[in-house]
């Protein structure tokens, strides 16, 4: 009514040990009651952006997933609970480490997709040039060519043509923070 476009977030924290399939069991249960509310509510999903975390073991389990599981799972998740008139569905990036998010993004895009599949990362944008600039004006050069990097690696990873090659150590770490609140 106010021209404004609802950000949706259904995120689920990946605090646990729990493996991917509960992961996706929850988030089955979540999207559904959002995008009933949000029928509901009259609410126009062609004027809508999706901000979901994607489908992942929980960040203390013990099975890790590829980046084509966890394509595959969301993707399946996706498709089975988001109607393709959502036009954009903007990832966080929920603990991943900045590559893998961006992995685990590129991946999805390897085919095509009803919505537009990108991200809305915080922490795995931003991760590596905070912590290269450390507050300091002699590295500022250094944080903005790494800010760079990243959103140039994003950007190909929403083409699905992303690498991987050049990551620092630093943007493979894990970003995961038990209990994390905004």
């Amino acid at each position: 009514d106010n021209g404004l476009v609802p950000i949706v977030e259904p995120e689920i924290l990946l605090d646990g040990e729990h493996n991917i399939d509960r992961t996706f069991e929850v988030a089955q249960k979540v999207w559904a009651e959002v995008f009933f509310y949000l029928a509901e509510n009259n609410v126009q999903f062609e004027g809508i952006l999706l901000k979901p975390s994607m489908v992942t073991p929980g960040a203390e389990s013990k099975e890790k997933a590829s980046p084509a599981t966890v394509a595959d799972y969301t993707l399946k998740l996706l498709h089975r609970r988001i109607p393709p008139a959502v036009p954009g569905i903007m990832f966080l990036s929920g603990g991943q480490s900045e590559v893998e998010a961006t992995l685990n993004l590129n991946e999805m895009n390897k085919s095509p997709n009803p919505w537009h599949v990108s991200f809305s990362y915080a922490r795995a944008l931003q991760n590596t040039a905070l912590k290269t600039w450390g507050g300091r004006v002699e590295n500022v050069k250094a944080a903005q060519e790494a800010l760079l990097f990243r959103a140039k690696s994003n950007s190909l990873a929403q083409l699905g043509k992303y690498t991987g090659d050049g990551e620092s150590e630093e943007a493979k770490k894990e970003l995961f923070v038990k209990g994390y609140s905004y």
